[in-house]
């Protein structure tokens, strides 16, 4: 299959959309179950928004960036083994989520927040994508553990989201798992939403350091752009 601009639809995209049907069925098990029940409607508006956005993000990425499914989609040799530990976490805390929400508004009804605060957190959660998303299209090095990439000849990307912070991944990151819990009616899913975003900025500071002791250009990079999340605070 090939693209308007004659780029192959290869192995690294096909294995992009088998995680993305993987990650469905997954994501389903782990709203309904917990739920109870397959009508639950907010988890099943849910699902079809990650869908939809996932599948514009991927359609965008492969027109700027086709090399950033072969980048994510495994863990490479030379990442930070404490970095595999803290992703994993970081991960873990995501998956959370989900069926803590179920529970609360799916089964349980404990927290009920407004609509207007669903709708909030849909608003948020396409904002924090399409972030992500103009992260992935400009860095070529996007890939999803911490390491020096000196095969894909690594060096400093300072243009795009990079120009006004140092992780724009990481604060995106952060705005989708809020969005999520907010997007399934609850708010005891904030709890772990809270979670996953301590662990991504412990995992901000270990990425940190390693890219000023081994990437060249990296401490200077951050003289230039102060900020690693939010500019003026962090």
């Amino acid at each position: 299959m090939l693209d308007s601009a004659g780029r192959r639809f290869g192995p690294a995209e096909w294995q992009a959309l088998g995680s993305l049907a993987a990650t469905m069925v997954l994501m389903a098990v782990l709203l309904f179950w917990p739920a109870g029940t397959l009508a639950w409607a907010r988890g099943w508006w849910f699902l079809l928004a990650f869908v939809a956005l996932t599948i514009i993000a991927m359609a965008y990425l492969w027109r700027v960036n086709p090399e950033i499914f072969a980048a994510r989609r495994r863990f490479h040799k030379g990442s930070k083994s404490w970095d595999i530990v803290v992703a994993t976490l970081a991960m873990i805390a995501v998956a959370a989520i989900l069926p803590v929400a179920a529970l609360d508004d799916g089964r349980f009804h404990w927290s009920q927040p407004p609509v207007w605060i669903v709708l909030v957190g849909y608003l948020l959660f396409a904002a924090a994508y399409a972030w992500i998303t103009q992260a992935q299209a400009v860095n070529r090095h996007f890939e999803p553990t911490v390491r020096i990439q000196t095969d894909r000849n690594h060096t400093v990307i300072d243009t795009g989201p990079y120009a006004v912070m140092r992780h724009p991944g990481y604060i995106g990151a952060a705005g989708m798992v809020i969005g999520m819990a907010l997007m399934l009616g609850s708010l005891w899913a904030l709890v772990p939403a809270a979670a996953a975003i301590v662990i991504l900025a412990g995992r901000t500071l270990g990425e940190e350091a390693v890219l000023k002791a081994e990437l060249p250009g990296y401490a200077e990079y951050t003289q230039r752009v102060r900020y690693r999340w939010v500019p003026g605070v962090w």
